[in-house]
């Protein structure tokens, strides 16, 4: 898909008229309780929006300082598992249209015979395969706001951000005891520019999250603060459309030059257009970049030099900004200590707290996955789905997975900025390009999004049964791969089924003996699920609610798709739902003996055995479990579930 061949211009290239700018929806009244608050209308404000949106029974509101949707995003780079997640989400082919794929990724150094001149010393794949069924993509920020607006005005709770709105005040009303009312936590925050004044409101609401940025107010309410280090380095970023005789203007590209810096090449949506990071000069202790009151003309004349002996000739700028790398990070995401007996009531999110470079292209992928942990256990909680106690993982769970960002950042942001060792002189301190090109290849899975792993809590079981299913390791995301659907022979994605909508997913892979056999385990775990007193499905999906509304029970057999019959299969895989009692025949699948691969073979499924794959509602393994362990399987659940 081309655009911007005339100029940049914003927006949906869809549309006829070009750069028609997107109007703020009028202000309204503004209740004075909600059930959640979210502050920031930024991608992680946004996110969390979008998954609270399906449950229209909770009440949310977002509000945004800025005065209308974003129109020129700063972020690009939409990750391997953020692409599942949008497909969750419902609109992942939408991006994957509009959004430049990232196949591969090329390397640049100085030239053996000419150091002053660059030439190519490497070129991989950019992510391994087989890593997701998505790509790599990058498309502008803004864009993605799009997607994120329409899809949360459309769901089901019609979700509109209150824009203009600048939080000055929060406080949590919590009693000596720790015991709280029901909407303890107090919001003031003016509508228009707060130095002009402007009509001044207050807001109750059970639950906070900051999402506003890395000058959060929110998370200086509740007294965290952000720690770490500046690297005193500075970088320059800009999004152009130029002429240049560079052969590798659309690939990813590293390129460290011999004494002019480095540059990173990011080719943009629309086949023109194109985002080059370029690095600056070294700071000063304590010195901040903004204080060099540099132009888009110093940009510019530093990657011209950078890519010698070629040329570039800038035609157009987009946008651009200069900024200093640091990494720093806050000890937790909550407002309650480890030893604090209350539960929390506010959050942050994001930028809120971490922030580090744009280098491996994390912020916003890894903010947005802040939101969707967080969001669906808000849901459960505020439905009467599960204990509060479960809003204590968000903090434990996302605060490791940003350490170990701040970490592979520091250490990647550091060998991008270091000069390249002598070409004739491996004694060199300078950074080898060849190790720099290894480094990236070794940690290609965790800036995909998908070597997020969380460790064992009530959300996450323990491995004892992961050799059943060793390719779905406990604690990481539902690696998705290709099934057909026994009903209608049509190939999918097995991962798909798994929608942003709250629920639990179980995967039943059955062991290698016919499922429709009287005394077949898969039809004792089907027994056990409709009709046991102790089966979650029985004891947390509320009266008269369809089956799988709350935990979601999805069979994967082992034989061809044509050598079963689907009316003997176990009446709970094919549920009467809705008003009328229609019939779900999309709840088993086989697998796709295609060249695409058989799911028990690509993702380590014990044949003989089988098992059960429990996935919680943000797409992470939660548990393996053999398919007749019932006890473990209700205990699981009665850990933290709370019945209707």
């Amino acid at each position: 898909m081309q655009y911007h061949l005339n100029g940049f211009r914003s927006g949906d290239p869809a549309l006829s008229q070009p750069g028609v700018a997107q109007v703020a929806p009028r202000a309204r009244p503004l209740p004075e309780q909600v059930d959640v608050l979210i502050v920031g209308g930024g991608p992680t404000g946004l996110t969390l929006a979008t998954q609270l949106a399906a449950f229209p029974e909770i009440t949310t509101r977002v509000i945004e300082q800025k005065p209308g949707p974003l129109q020129i995003g700063q972020a690009d780079g939409i990750a391997c598992r953020t692409m599942e997640m949008f497909e969750a989400f419902g609109f992942g082919e939408k991006v994957l249209k509009e959004a430049y794929w990232v196949n591969e990724t090329t390397f640049w150094r100085p030239d053996a015979a000419q150091p002053a001149a660059i030439t190519r010393s490497g070129r991989i794949q950019d992510t391994e395969e087989g890593l997701s069924e998505f790509p790599h993509v990058i498309l502008n920020q803004a864009r993605v706001h799009d997607f994120l607006l329409e899809t949360m005005r459309n769901a089901p709770a019609g979700i509109v951000p209150d824009y203009d709105c600048t939080i000055t005040d929060l406080t949590v009303d919590r009693a000596a005891d720790g015991a709280y009312p029901s909407h303890p936590v107090t919001v003031t925050f003016m509508h228009g520019d707060p130095a002009t004044g402007g009509k001044v409101e207050t807001m109750r609401a059970r639950y906070v999250i900051g999402c506003d940025g890395a000058r959060s107010k929110v998370r200086a309410s509740i007294g965290r603060e952000l720690r770490g280090e500046a690297a005193n380095q500075a970088w320059g970023v800009m999004d152009v459309l130029v002429v240049t005789d560079f052969p590798d203007i659309r690939l990813k590209t590293a390129i460290h030059s011999a004494t002019e810096g480095s540059l990173l090449i990011i080719p943009r949506e629309g086949g023109y257009l194109v985002r080059l990071y370029i690095e600056l000069d070294k700071l000063n202790e304590n010195e901040r970049i903004a204080s060099r009151n540099l132009t888009v003309d110093y940009l510019i004349a530093a990657a011209q030099r950078i890519l010698r002996p070629y040329t570039l000739e800038v035609k157009e700028v987009a946008w651009w900004s200069v900024y200093d790398i640091g990494q720093r990070l806050c000890d937790r995401f909550d407002d309650v200590t480890d030893a604090d007996t209350s539960l929390p009531r506010v959050f942050i999110a994001g930028d809120a707290c971490h922030t580090h470079s744009p280098k491996a292209g994390q912020g916003m992928n890894m903010s947005m996955q802040d939101a969707f942990n967080l969001g669906w256990k808000l849901a459960a909680v505020l439905r009467g789905q599960a204990s509060p106690e479960i809003l204590r993982t968000y903090s434990a769970e996302r605060q490791a997975i940003a350490q170990e960002l701040i970490d592979f950042d520091r250490e990647l942001a550091k060998m991008f900025s270091a000069r390249p060792r002598g070409v004739d002189d491996p004694t060199d301190e300078g950074v080898d390009p060849a190790a720099f090109q290894k480094y990236f290849m070794q940690h290609g899975r965790f800036t995909a999004g998908t070597a997020t792993r969380y460790q064992v809590s009530t959300l996450i079981g323990a491995g004892a049964h992961q050799p059943l299913a060793a390719g779905f390791p406990i604690g990481m995301r539902f690696h998705s791969a290709p099934v057909v659907r026994l009903a209608d022979a049509r190939p999918l994605q097995l991962g798909h089924a798994g929608k942003a909508d709250g629920r639990w997913r179980l995967y039943a892979f059955a062991d290698a003996s016919d499922p429709t056999a009287p005394h077949s385990r898969l039809r004792a775990l089907c027994d056990f699920l409709g009709d046991n007193a102790q089966s979650p499905l029985r004891r947390y999906t509320p009266e008269g609610a369809d089956v799988d509304a709350v935990i979601d029970l999805r069979a994967i057999v082992q034989q061809p798709h044509r050598q079963l019959a689907l009316d003997a299969l176990p009446t709970l895989l094919l549920p009467a739902k809705g008003k009328y009692g229609l019939i779900d025949y999309e709840k088993v699948y086989c697998p796709d003996f295609s060249r695409r691969g058989d799911i028990f073979d690509m993702r380590c499924i014990d044949r003989a055995q089988g098992c059960v794959v429990v996935v919680r509602p943000d797409q992470y393994v939660a548990h393996v479990l053999p398919l007749d362990a019932f006890t473990e399987f209700a205990a699981f659940f009665d850990a933290f579930m709370q019945r209707p």
